[in-house]
Order: structure tokens, then C-alpha cells, then sequence
């Protein structure tokens, strides 16, 4: 029973937006307001050329439109559910999740599944508007396809630790909002959100391959559009799945410290 009460906690974002209309409305009017403005942008940057990067229009359009509906994957109004890490910090009901049967990592854990299930069922519908209306193409190869969805998933893992890393930071600043902000724009940077990497230096594109904000979005797309080839997938893959194992240790490391600064009458 406890086990069952515990996945229930996978619902508790997901159900405040389903329960509030107004932000569906407005979540579904950014996003086609988004997707139409990066294909009409691209497309206009490449009508005067046919490849700029290694990289043709369909190849850019597709990346780029892309990585606007993998951003939906996290994009969820979690500070309205008053569950944020920061806003238990700030009055001092961290406390609960340590009094819980559930414990702090799972429940935090489970919280983000449910949201990125969320997240995913608005990318999927989107992806198949787009691939309907020949927005984006479609894969190269039902193999091609599979290694991106792969490469979607540990990537999407490499994020949720990289997240959870700035949360835990509150229990030792208490506020995250700057490094929040600091993150958010290091990770579409260095994703490749805002543009595919190999429009950047050499030396731009060796030093962010050392950290992990490749591995969440920027090697997803680039094997979707057939920037890597499949030969190189596993490599890719390989790397990514050490960036999972790095920061599994890491946030694991980071629970156990922060637990023994929580005390009973409060964070």
C-alpha cells in the first residue's frame, strides 16, 4: 500500500495543470507561437543557401523545431504547486519529506517522472502536428529512430540530475533562484536549444563536450537528423550513460549530506 501511495506522487504537478484550463490554454498557445517562429526563422536563414554548417534547411528546421518540443519535457509551472525545493526551504517544511514513509530521493524522483510523462505526452502531440504538416521530417531509418528515442531517454536522465543538483544546493544557500537562472540559460546554450553546436568555434564546441549539457539535447537531435551517424551512436550513448552514473553518485552523495542538516522544527 505504501508503495502505491508513494507513485501517487507522480501525479501531483501533472494535476495541477490539468486543473487549471487557462494554463493549458496558455502552454498551448507558447508553444505554437514557438515552433512557428524558430521554422520561420530558419527557413528564412537558409533561403539564400542550401548548406550552412554541414547542415541542410530540412536538417535545421527539423533540429530546431525539435528542440523546441523537447523543452516541453520540463516545462511545468512547478512553483504554483507550492512542491518546490526552494519554497520548503524557505518555510521550513523540508522537514516533512523526511518524516514520510517515502523517503526525500524517491518522492523527488517520483515527482519528476510524472512530470516528464506530462511533458512528453505535449512533445508527442506536437511532433505528430509537425510531422503531419511536414514541419520536421521523419527519421532516416526505423534504426535511426530507435537510437534517438534511446538517446532521448538518457538524456532526459542527465537533466533530471543536473536539476536536482541545483535544488539540493538549496539546502545549503536556501535560495537557488540565480543559479536557476544561471542553469537555464548554460543548458539551452550548451544544448544546442538555441542553436545546433556546429555553428559555434571549435574551441566553444571541445569545451562544452566536458560537460554534461550535450548529453541532454544535443546528441538526442543530432543523431534525429543524421549529423551522427549511426556508426558513432554507441560511443554517444556510451558517454551519456556515464554522465547518468556520475551524477546518480553525485545527487546520491548530496542526499545524505543534505539530510543531516534538516532538524525537526524546520529547514
Amino acid at each position: 500500500m505504501a508503495v502505491l501511495h508513494g507513485w501517487r506522487a507522480t501525479r501531483v504537478t501533472p494535476l495541477g495543470e490539468l486543473n487549471t484550463p487557462p494554463r493549458i490554454t496558455a502552454a498551448l498557445l507558447r508553444l505554437s507561437v514557438q515552433v512557428v517562429l524558430v521554422a520561420s526563422l530558419w527557413n528564412g536563414l537558409y533561403a539564400q543557401t542550401g548548406t550552412t554548417a554541414g547542415m541542410s534547411r530540412d536538417q535545421a528546421v527539423t533540429y530546431a523545431v525539435l528542440a523546441v518540443l523537447a523543452s516541453r519535457l520540463r516545462m511545468l509551472d512547478q512553483y504554483a504547486g507550492r512542491d518546490t525545493v526552494i519554497q520548503h526551504m524557505h518555510f521550513g517544511t523540508i522537514v516533512y519529506w523526511y518524516l514520510r514513509p517515502l523517503a526525500p530521493r524517491r518522492y523527488y524522483a517520483l515527482r519528476a517522472l510524472g512530470e516528464q510523462l506530462y511533458g512528453l505526452a505535449w512533445a508527442l502531440a506536437g511532433y505528430a502536428v509537425c510531422l503531419a504538416a511536414g514541419v520536421v521530417e521523419p527519421p532516416h531509418s526505423a534504426a535511426a529512430g530507435g537510437v534517438f528515442a534511446l538517446s532521448l531517454l538518457l538524456g532526459q536522465w542527465v537533466l533530471y540530475y543536473i536539476m536536482l543538483v541545483i535544488d539540493q544546493l538549496c539546502f545549503w544557500t536556501l535560495r537557488n533562484g540565480a543559479a536557476v537562472m544561471i542553469l537555464i540559460f548554460a543548458q539551452n546554450l550548451l544544448a544546442g536549444v538555441y542553436a545546433p553546436l556546429w555553428f559555434f568555434p571549435d574551441w566553444f564546441v571541445t569545451a562544452s563536450s566536458f560537460l554534461p549539457f550535450q548529453a541532454t539535447l544535443s546528441v538526442p537531435l543530432s543523431l534525429y537528423v543524421g549529423r551522427i551517424q549511426l556508426s558513432d551512436a554507441p560511443g554517444q550513448l556510451a558517454i551519456q550513460a556515464a554522465w547518468v552514473v556520475v551524477l546518480a553518485l553525485v545527487t546520491r552523495f548530496l542526499w545524505r549530506q543534505a539530510g543531516r542538516r534538516v532538524i525537526s522544527q524546520g529547514g
